[in-house]
């Protein structure tokens, strides 16, 4: 990562647009790391406080627009999505049908925690909420709220820690992605249980 962010930094006069398009990039599920980004424009804001806000709001809207773009891919796609192998496996249906309830269920919630959550989780939840034909004012202004939240978190930890707050951030996430599982594995039992008595009524 202090490869990229000194080839960055080398640049910083475009930094913002670096950061920025290389998220675009993030909402068609090209590999770029949310995470990273906000680190490196983090650590060169403070670095050149000059350009803090070029890069905060390069970070912001980069972030955020990558999410509509993953949305609007589900949406606009559709099922065609399912042509293509890397989403196929991505999302299967299951998954779809799973977090398309916890949407219906907990709403903002949802995008709250999932923006948290590391591993590529991001992009499965965004592209789910299009699929399932998420409304997308609902969508927009959520996700604009939970982007806004993690983001400025992350950021102001980057900025004034840096590389020191990166294994806490990290513990963070996984501890956050570790009780996901525990709780999504607790109510699809709870589902199942519930179930049979259901039938026998």
């Amino acid at each position: 990562m202090e490869t990229l962010t000194l080839f960055i930094e080398s640049n910083i006069q475009y930094a913002h647009l670096i950061i920025f398009g290389s998220l675009l990039l993030a909402g068609l599920n090209i590999p770029v790391s949310e995470d990273a980004m906000l680190f490196i424009s983090a650590v060169l804001a403070s670095r050149h406080p000059e350009y803090l806000p070029h890069l905060f709001i390069g970070v912001f809207m980069g972030a955020y627009l990558s999410d509509l773009i993953c949305y609007s891919l589900g949406r606009f796609l559709g099922p065609k999505l399912f042509e293509i192998r890397f989403f196929a496996r991505m999302v299967p249906q299951e998954r779809i049908d799973k977090i398309h309830n916890f949407y219906e269920k907990y709403g903002i919630v949802t995008l709250l925690v999932g923006r948290f959550i590391p591993f590529g989780v991001r992009n499965g939840l965004f592209l789910t909420a299009g699929l399932g034909q998420m409304k997308f004012i609902k969508f927009a202004l959520s996700d604009l709220t939970a982007c806004t939240i993690s983001t400025l978190t992350f950021f102001t930890l980057y900025y004034h820690y840096g590389n020191t707050v990166i294994k806490y951030v990290k513990e963070g996430n996984i501890v956050i992605f570790s009780i996901v599982l525990l709780a999504l594995g607790g109510y699809l039992i709870g589902k199942r249980r519930a179930t049979p008595e259901e039938n026998q009524n």
